[in-house]
């Protein structure tokens, strides 16, 4: 964390603070501690928690605090803020769709398991010849290593598959954000958890489509993104689909059969995310569980920009969170969360919140 040029703030100087519902922000916050105390394993590794987490994740579950106001003095007494700087949020949410454990007419598109010859570690981790940006390789008879199949090569063999949806744009976007409810063709509702991914880097075709003019940067949304995409062929060598494809990033899942229709997904640190609480940070500069103050004008109600100051916490990463000031706002469920979520690339002001003994 040394590494981040961090300055000195005070609560005082958080705009909104003392109207941000902090108590459920200690909700939020006394999942991920409970987590870091039984020292459960994550879905994808970030940076070691620091003593002072620990120190703040054993008060926060010895304590039940009535309303905002306590909940706040927790925050106050055992961390304090450190102003990152401007950087950019993107919001994201958890698809729900329909599928089927069996291809059908309407049922063509594989989401796929996470394969047994898949190796994964940070990149730059890699042997000594692969790329530094891969985060991933294919075990191979031998025992040697090799960079895993791209995209394409993974589309192409379709191997391992779990159940099919609707199109390789539904497949895609749940890739994109991490997770998705099934409602399979029995009536059974499963939850997609991520399980891996192939190590390549990810690549928005979003930025591609704005950068080559098809779709204006004001104008891109998730809608639009679909809407795009679906109009523009779907099968191998035709334009959506290649355009996918040039994101050679690839994640596979598992499936879980059974679970709380209410809880939300599981993030990168293992625990349940909750709207509008939890964000996605670089796993490879902040630790889960830190509080993180955002303000943000977003349309994050509605279609307008409005004020947006919160204390979120980092329970989830993801490939393209790069950057100290750099987060995804986890939006929750469903087609509106979807349409807030895919609405949101705008800068914002990022203050951490680190433990009392890491900020002396």
């Amino acid at each position: 964390m040394s590494a981040i040029d961090l300055g000195p703030a005070s609560f005082d100087s958080l705009a909104g603070f003392e109207a941000d519902d902090a108590l459920a922000a200690f909700q939020t916050f006394r999942v991920t501690a409970r987590a870091i105390l039984e020292n459960a394993a994550p879905l994808r590794a970030a940076l070691p928690s620091a003593e002072g987490l620990h120190e703040a994740a054993r008060a926060a579950l010895a304590q039940e605090p009535s309303d905002a106001a306590a909940a706040r003095r927790f925050f106050t007494t055992h961390f304090h803020p450190f102003t990152i700087g401007r950087g950019f949020l993107t919001g994201y949410y958890e698809p729900c769709v329909r599928g089927s454990l069996a291809p059908t007419a309407d049922f063509t598109a594989p989401i796929l398991a996470r394969p047994d010859d898949l190796v994964s570690f940070a990149a730059g981790e890699g042997p000594e010849e692969f790329d530094p940006a891969l985060a991933g390789a294919q075990h191979l008879s031998d025992g040697g290593l090799a960079p895993y199949p791209d995209r394409a090569a993974i589309e192409a063999a379709s191997a391992n598959p779990l159940l099919w949806l609707a199109d390789p744009v539904e497949v895609f976007l749940i890739q994109v954000q991490g997770s998705a409810r099934v409602e399979l063709n029995d009536g059974r509702l499963v939850r997609l958890v991520y399980d891996g991914r192939n190590g390549h880097p990810y690549t928005s075709i979003g930025r591609i489509l704005i950068e080559s003019g098809e779709i204006p940067e004001a104008e891109m949304s998730l809608a639009r993104l679909k809407a795009w995409l679906r109009a523009n062929g779907l099968e191998p060598g035709e334009r959506a689909r290649e355009l996918m494809r040039r994101n050679r990033s690839y994640i596979f899942f598992r499936v879980e059969e059974v679970f709380a229709p209410g809880a939300g997904p599981i993030g990168g640190a293992g625990v349940p995310l909750t709207p509008l609480r939890s964000i996605a940070v670089d796993r490879t500069l902040w630790s889960y569980g830190l509080p993180f103050w955002i303000s943000a004008d977003l349309p994050w109600r509605g279609d307008s920009p409005e004020p947006f100051g919160r204390m979120m916490i980092a329970q989830d990463t993801g490939s393209a969170i790069l950057g100290a000031a750099r987060a995804d706002l986890y939006f929750g469920g469903g087609d509106a969360a979807g349409t807030r979520a895919g609405a949101i690339r705008h800068p914002a002001d990022f203050t951490v919140l680190l433990p009392r003994d890491a900020a002396r």
